[in-house]
């Protein structure tokens, strides 16, 4: 029951990106289409899982006061695997989304979990909570980017779901209109919360 309730609460209790408002440099950077922000999600994703593992499992042997350094050479070990795996198999992605794979390095989601969770808990509670918020982490972008890619340009994934003849609201794919989906999006899930706490 505590491994579910690990994997379950990063998706809308403790959303990185709705809720906790962490992680915003690649949230604004990278999810100018849908493709983009789960790619950018899934990446971090991987890096949480197995940081929070390794970190789990050298918790008693990491000294106290290194522990924040530490942690930082575990992310960074995994960052890098990531990063020269999109480099050789998907290029176009790679080059698209550039300098964030490597600044997943000093993504606070991930030494925050690290830091908060994994350095105090089991492997398989670790690996859960990892999930469970890279997960919340990467619907939270993919949404974000399929909201931005329909309004400006009139696709999803590459798809057309408008004619051809209508034109996009530019705002949205430029960097401003990250600031304000995203804003959107934070005030829709606060005012969905509090109808439940109204109705509790």
């Amino acid at each position: 029951m505590s491994v579910l309730k690990e994997f379950t609460k990063g998706f809308i209790k403790e959303n990185p990106t709705f809720v906790l408002l962490l992680g915003m440099c690649p949230t604004l950077g990278t999810t100018t289409s849908a493709i983009n922000g789960m790619s950018m999600g899934l990446a971090a994703t991987v890096v949480l899982i197995c940081s929070n593992a390794v970190i789990s499992l050298l918790k008693n042997v990491i000294p106290d006061k290194v522990r924040i350094p530490a942690f930082i050479v575990v992310i960074a070990s995994f960052v890098t695997v990531v990063d020269l795996v999109m480099q050789a198999y998907l290029p176009d992605l790679y080059a698209t989304l550039g300098l964030f794979i490597p600044l997943i390095v000093v993504n606070c989601i991930i030494l925050g979990r690290a830091e908060a969770f994994a350095s105090k808990n089991g492997v398989l509670p670790s690996i859960a909570d990892g999930c469970g918020i890279g997960l919340g982490f990467t619907m939270s972008l993919t949404i974000l980017g399929a909201i931005r890619e329909i309004l400006g340009s009139g696709s999803i994934f590459n798809f057309k779901v408008i004619p051809e003849d209508a034109n996009g609201i530019l705002l949205f794919v430029m960097p401003p209109g990250a600031f304000l989906a995203l804003g959107l999006m934070i005030a829709l899930v606060n005012h969905i919360k509090n109808r439940k706490k109204a109705a509790a």
